[in-house]
């Protein structure tokens, strides 16, 4: 009998919130229950996710930025068919494979001059502990400084570095020497590098936790103090990197010149996960010294054929559709779009971010009766204002966004970089409706409430909560 997935899937469906709340994470299954989130859907093209019913959904988050080149290319998957079908010897181990090394080079030529070798892997966070390593072993020093909401991944080395303190909790001792320094401080920064312990500083030049930027003299003064006190800056652009903000990488904004940079997400094209990091032939011959430590660090997976062929197909199209051209493009369209309506609308304070990665930030209004609304919000958890306007924005106009990170009234919007003004007047026109309503009445604010109480009702009802309570 062969494998069917269409067959399964019809068998199936509708299973979703029943398998993941018995068999993965209970939790998530709530939350997106809570929400309404809860839509089955069917299948995905370019910027748009279609659920069971038919019904379109204009998607803001692209996976969290995954999906660059937007679902279901049709260039990457004709090379995924063909790699299949040229039943290549994939991961032999004991061999030095053709496709790892020419995206090696892709990614090279498009680095800064002092980029010469990649170490590939899954994943950001195996980039990000990739880099931890080698920059310890280059350096001889045990110590890593890292920024205030900063955010480089989950896995233990990572999470070391994690700015935010809800992600480490009950997980006890992290990575020793892990150093906390407020964003963008650079005396801060330099009383630490003074100690001379310090093997590197890791940024992302462009914070997605809330979107946080710092002006390109404030970025060359902490290269300055990281490399006169012979540390490494290594660049976390698994997020801005690869057009994101409207250049190949984010820091070119800022005409840094990292030691280390790791990449991920847009690189798999959606396909097949893959991380890379990128560093010097110095560094790299640190920790592959000799030919007995030419295994000292590796991943099984990370010369995997297809995800190989997946990144070369994806910096193909990077070419061949100006993807970071027209980043850079929409995102002037983004600011004069979004900041018309800051001039319009009180909740609106400032837009954030660079090509298609925006921040959209709210505050406290002046007006009387708004100002009564954001406080009454507010009264019921930090931040939740934002949270009132993701919900409409995904019920009432069919647009998938998420809050930059917890405690922050800011709603990020990572859209697939070929999103244009169509996309953009979407998601524009949507919330200048619901600015207005929040403006002149408190109906949005009762149509969350029920949203929420719905989702609340049918959490409650799920199979697994009824099974519970039969046992």
């Amino acid at each position: 009998m062969s494998f069917n997935l269409a067959e399964l899937l019809e068998l199936r469906r509708h299973e979703n919130f029943q398998l993941h709340e018995r068999y993965l994470n209970p939790q998530l299954a709530r939350v997106v229950k809570t929400l309404g989130f809860d839509r089955f859907y069917a299948r995905a093209e370019g910027c748009y996710l279609y659920d069971d019913e038919g019904r379109r959904y204009l998607d803001m988050l692209s996976g969290f930025g995954v999906f660059a080149l937007g679902r279901s290319h049709p260039t990457i998957k004709d090379a995924l068919r063909q790699a299949i079908d040229a039943d290549l010897p994939n991961m032999v181990q004991m061999d030095c494979a053709l496709l790892p090394g020419l995206l090696a080079e892709q990614l090279v030529k498009r680095s800064p001059a002092n980029i010469e070798r990649v170490v590939f892997g899954n994943s950001g966070a195996e980039a990000v502990e990739a880099a931890i390593k080698f920059a310890r072993a280059s350096t001889r020093r045990g110590r890593i400084c890292y920024f205030e909401h900063a955010f480089h991944g989950l896995t233990t080395g990572a999470l070391a570095l994690n700015g935010s303190a809800e992600f480490k909790s009950g997980f006890g001792p992290l990575l020793p020497g892990s150093t906390i320094v407020p964003f963008g401080d650079v005396e801060a920064l330099t009383k630490e590098l003074r100690r001379g312990d310090v093997a590197a500083l890791i940024v992302e030049p462009i914070q997605g936790k809330g979107v946080y930027e710092l002006k390109r003299e404030q970025w060359r003064a902490i290269e300055a103090a990281v490399h006169d006190a012979g540390a490494l800056l290594i660049c976390d652009e698994v997020q801005t990197g690869l057009g994101r903000t409207g250049a190949f990488y984010a820091f070119e904004h800022y005409g840094l010149r990292p030691d280390i940079i790791t990449v991920s997400k847009a690189l798999s094209g959606g396909f097949v996960p893959v991380g890379a990091m990128l560093t010097s032939d110095k560094i790299l011959r640190s920790v592959y010294s000799s030919m007995d430590r030419a295994m000292v660090h590796s991943s099984t997976f990370k010369g995997n054929q297809l995800a190989m062929v997946a990144g070369l197909a994806t910096l193909s199209v990077f070419d061949e559709e100006r993807i970071v051209e027209h980043a850079n493009t929409m995102g002037d369209v983004w600011r004069q779009h979004l900041e018309a309506l800051a001039s319009r609308h009180e909740f609106l304070h400032e837009v954030r971010g660079r090509g298609q990665m925006i921040g959209v930030v709210f505050g406290r209004p002046t007006s009387a009766g708004p100002r009564r609304r954001w406080r009454a919000i507010e009264a019921t958890r930090p931040a939740m204002f934002s949270q009132t306007l993701v919900v409409p924005l995904f019920h009432k106009y069919s647009i998938l966004t998420q809050v930059a990170a917890d405690n922050v009234n800011v709603i990020k919007l990572l859209p697939p970089l070929i999103a244009g003004e169509g996309e953009i007047n979407l998601f524009v026109d949507a919330l200048d409706e619901l600015l207005t309503d929040a403006e002149t009445s408190s109906r949005w604010l009762v149509d969350f409430g029920l949203t929420m109480a719905k989702g609340a009702m049918k959490r409650t009802r799920s199979p697994a909560n009824s099974a519970k309570a039969t046992t």
